[in-house]
């Protein structure tokens, strides 16, 4: 698998990951400026911006340690945009959540950050 792959099949399976805990997909991949949303997904009436890491090992730290304060600038400008075109009455309680994905011996570990960090 390419890196692009990758990325994708990790990005299911933390989709996965929320579906089962009762989010509703509403947007993958969501290009805005020069930003990207890895998903859109709703719980309840919060919009939630996900942004999911996968990490092989932890021996460079965690995925959710990679999301850096950078990282999360882009990911504001680009939540910021899609409200502008999808939500423009921006009436919903909004959130960011980092899926930090791990490998511990023959396991994958799903570690749900909600609200990992603010505007």
């Amino acid at each position: 698998m390419n890196l692009r792959q990758r990325g994708s099949y990790w990005e299911r399976a933390a989709e996965s990951f929320l579906l089962a805990r009762g989010l509703k997909t509403l947007k993958r991949n969501v290009q805005a400026g020069n930003g990207e949303i890895d998903l859109v997904m709703l719980d309840g009436d919060t919009l939630v911006f996900a942004e999911v890491r996968y990490r092989k090992s932890d021996r460079h730290g965690s995925g959710a340690e990679s999301v850096t304060l950078q990282k999360q600038q882009r990911i504001i400008r680009a939540a910021r945009l899609y409200l502008q075109y999808h939500d423009p009455q921006q009436v919903r309680p909004c959130r960011f959540d980092v899926i930090s994905i791990g490998r511990s011996e023959d396991r994958t570990e799903f570690d749900w950050i909600r609200n990992a960090f603010e505007t």
